[in-house]
């Protein structure tokens, strides 16, 4: 099939997709015109502010701790496989570097944004700690999907992922989890959170060492996630959360190198301390300082010696933002980020680099009716390394059937930045390029939200269409070898998601992602990009026992051969997994679950084979 047929289909696909979409959302709808639907949900990564989800005009996604827990969740990439458009591949089992295309952007161009500040930039990546990372019982995950610079800045091309510690709440309680399983694998957690008067607490801690599948492969971690609240007066609150990720990974490479004695070790502290105010009914403010320590250390022995590469990286950040309600109609936000950082990175290129940046956004969000909401705003970041990138955003969502039907569409604009390696690494027969300017998107996606009878689920569908402009590239074709901008890439497609409470303690989840990715430079399909992805998960609940299953699959991808380095198909895989509980008293629960339930042999990265069938068993005391 030509390139013209193949356009001509997925347009065709893409139309009747939307068609049956919104035809069936209409339908659903006829069936409970007098049934009152909850919309509380309350979000605020897409807007920097406390948004009822059914006035965004952004796609977002939201998993609580909760839900997560009852699904025997527990790292950062399998919640992250839970939501459309966000594939992650992993360069081995547990603990390997690993990485989100979010709707087809590049790795380094998705932000994580953790307890409100900068996870990543691009010197300093979250490959190892989603890799390894686990969610804790008192963390909450928002996902906000499209370009966000304009509230975040650099990295936010394909969406922000948002990790959040939530205070405490309630009289104290607290749990204590043990697990232990398949491929020497033993892991627990301790929990606590409560609130006495006007002062909150949450603190979850947990580890763990799997020995994994292969041999010289094992992986240990230590998770820390802490949050301190203290309401100072009616109109004053202050807080500081603590996290911290310690990582050592056995790292043999690929199937075809299978080397024992490699090592990667990382260690990655971030601290906020804030200030929430509102002097007026009209008037309120968030001021929050934070920091991040991260170093990552990889050991590589070898016939000519052992070659070890550090890297440190040090943030810190000031951020301030402003809303003002008092015009009627409107909530404008307005706000300042500063930001220092260093990197120091003794292997190719060789780091030693400050960067700072200064930054002012102002946002709108302004309601032309009871069911009609408008958001826009405006953001510039100036960098003292290549200058100065301006982006906007704006969105619109209606209620075209109050309560029942909802119509929404965005465009922004993002950016990234170009890396100390980028600007000016050096070696031998590399020199980088001071004169890179940042990488370039601007995108748009429109939807239909619609929200079944009695709070019973959701349904949503979104098209979205990114161009990436200004790319850059590594040129080994001159020497020295250098960056350049060159590159222009388009990725779209379409998201669905939907979950339905069915009769009594039965809940069904699914999501599915249609995406095309294309390098327009090179005319071909972008690597790692799968054509089909999506995932389903069925729970229902006995009364002391509930049980639940759940797939995932990917299909129709191109990859790098691990040994050859040519570009290969990749490799279609659908992978089960089952889990339950039993209630044995109102304290005591023992859970299980098996991972990889069909003993599927795969690889998401070419030559870095997943586990088989593993099967774990917990026990969990709450107190």
């Amino acid at each position: 099939m030509n390139q013209t047929s193949l356009s001509s289909v997925t347009r065709s696909f893409l139309k009747n997709a939307v068609r049956l979409f919104i035809g069936s959302a209409f339908a659903l709808t006829s069936l409970a015109q007098t049934a009152v639907t909850q919309l509380e949900t309350v979000v605020t990564t897409a807007t920097r502010t406390p948004v009822s989800i059914a006035q965004l005009g952004s796609a977002v996604d939201l998993i609580s701790a909760a839900d997560l827990q009852r699904r025997q969740i527990s790292t950062l990439a399998g919640a992250l496989d839970t939501i459309p458009g966000t594939p992650n591949f992993s360069s081995g089992a547990a603990g390997a570097v690993t990485s989100v295309f979010m709707r087809g952007s590049n790795s380094n161009q998705t932000l994580f944004l953790v307890d409100g500040i900068r996870l990543n930039d691009p010197n300093a990546d979250y490959f190892n700690f989603l890799g390894g990372a686990c969610v804790s019982s008192c963390d909450s995950l928002e996902v906000s999907h499209g370009p966000q610079s304009t509230l975040y800045g650099g990295e936010a091309m394909g969406g922000v992922v948002a990790l959040s510690v939530q205070p405490g709440n309630g009289e104290p309680s607290g749990r204590v989890f043990l697990e232990a399983g398949s491929f020497g694998t033993v892991q627990g957690t301790i929990d606590a959170q409560g609130q006495r008067d006007a002062t909150s607490y949450s603190v979850s801690l947990s580890g763990g060492h799997t020995d994994n599948h292969r041999s010289h492969n094992e992986f240990d971690s230590l998770n820390f996630v802490g949050r301190l609240d203290q309401q100072v007066s009616e109109t004053l609150a202050i807080g500081a959360t603590l996290r911290g990720f310690r990582g050592e990974y056995e790292s043999p490479g690929d199937r075809f190198t299978n080397d024992p004695d490699n090592l990667e070790e990382e260690t990655n502290w971030i601290a906020t301390a804030f200030a929430e105010f509102t002097p007026s009914e009209d008037l309120s403010g968030r001021i929050t300082v934070g920091g991040q320590l991260r170093e990552f250390v990889s050991t590589n022995p070898g016939a000519f010696g052992t070659q070890v590469t550090n890297i440190d990286n040090e943030r810190a950040i000031l951020d301030a933002q402003f809303s003002y309600r008092g015009w009627d109609r409107h909530r404008v936000t307005a706000g300042v980020t500063a930001e220092a950082n260093s990197t120091t990175n003794d292997g190719f290129g060789d780091i030693d680099e400050d960067q700072s940046l200064f930054a002012i956004f102002v946002q709108d969000e302004i309601t032309l009716n009871e069911n009609l909401w408008v958001t826009a705003g405006l953001r510039s970041d100036d960098h003292d390394t290549f200058g100065r990138a301006t982006t906007g955003r704006g969105t619109l969502a209606w209620q075209v059937v109050p309560d029942q039907i909802k119509l929404r569409g965005s465009y922004g604009t993002a950016f990234r930045s170009p890396s100390f390696l980028d600007l000016y690494g050096t070696s031998a027969f590399y020199q980088g390029n001071p004169d890179l300017e940042a990488e370039e998107g601007d995108g748009w996606d429109v939807g239909v939200d619609t929200y079944f009878a009695d709070g019973r689920g959701s349904a949503s569908l979104t098209y979205f269409d990114t161009s990436y402009d200004n790319l850059i590239i590594f040129d080994f074709g001159v020497f020295p070898g250098t960056t350049a901008n060159v590159e222009n890439a388009r990725t779209y497609g379409i998201e669905t998601s939907s979950s339905w409470v069915i009769g009594t303690g039965t809940e069904v989840r699914a999501n599915y992602t249609y995406l095309e990715a294309e390098n327009e430079s090179k005319g071909i399909r972008l690597l790692r990009r799968p054509r089909h992805s999506g995932s389903l998960d069925v729970w229902h609940d006995f009364g002391e026992f509930d049980f639940g299953f759940g797939l995932g699959f990917v299909a129709d991808r191109k990859d790098v051969h691990a040994s050859t380095f040519g570009t290969i198909d990749g490799e279609d895989y659908l992978v089960a997994r089952f889990y339950g509980t039993w209630q044995v008293s109102s304290d005591f629960k023992i859970r299980a679950r098996v991972e990889n339930a069909f003993d599927k042999t795969y690889e998401p990265v070419h030559g870095f084979p997943q586990p088989g069938i593993g099967a774990f068993v917990g026990i969990e005391w709450s107190f």
